[in-house]
């Protein structure tokens, strides 16, 4: 067992502080297409994914309803989403991206290498702590 003496050594607080510090390299690139971090996320999983309900969306970006019907209503209402009931079960919803938010998709397909040129991190670098750390949240949840 690993126990931390100081607050540096602290697993827990470096990514809690490296999740506010991407956050924040994120807010100057998306401000200007009017989305959050958020957002983005939502977003990046309705492109990779295609039409889905709030449920799997949910389930995917581990997001609460709470937390994620407005994030969804905004979006809606910016144009980037559609909310649709289902056609056999009217209590789901399913969530599309339009037009205007497959063409945000064009227009921050750069954004991955933006990213990786502003944490300073070799490609392999980048790879790796992708990988502890998916390995990390699985190993938790």
């Amino acid at each position: 067992m690993v126990t931390p003496s100081t607050l540096e050594q602290m697993v827990c607080f470096q990514l809690y502080a490296a999740s506010r510090a991407m956050t924040a390299v994120y807010r100057p690139i998306l401000e200007p297409h009017g989305l959050t971090y958020p957002q983005l996320i939502v977003l990046v999983a309705l492109w990779d994914n295609g039409p889905t309900t709030v449920r799997d969306l949910g389930k995917q970006l581990n997001l609460d309803s709470g937390t994620l019907s407005p994030l969804l209503k905004r979006l809606e209402a910016a144009g980037h989403v559609s909310r649709t009931r289902g056609s056999t079960d009217e209590r789901t919803v399913v969530i599309d991206t339009t037009e205007t938010g497959m063409r945000l998709r064009d227009e921050l397909s750069d954004l991955p290498a933006r990213i990786a040129c502003a944490v300073n991190l070799t490609e392999t670098e980048f790879h790796q702590l992708t990988h502890l750390l998916a390995r990390f949240r699985d190993a938790i949840n």
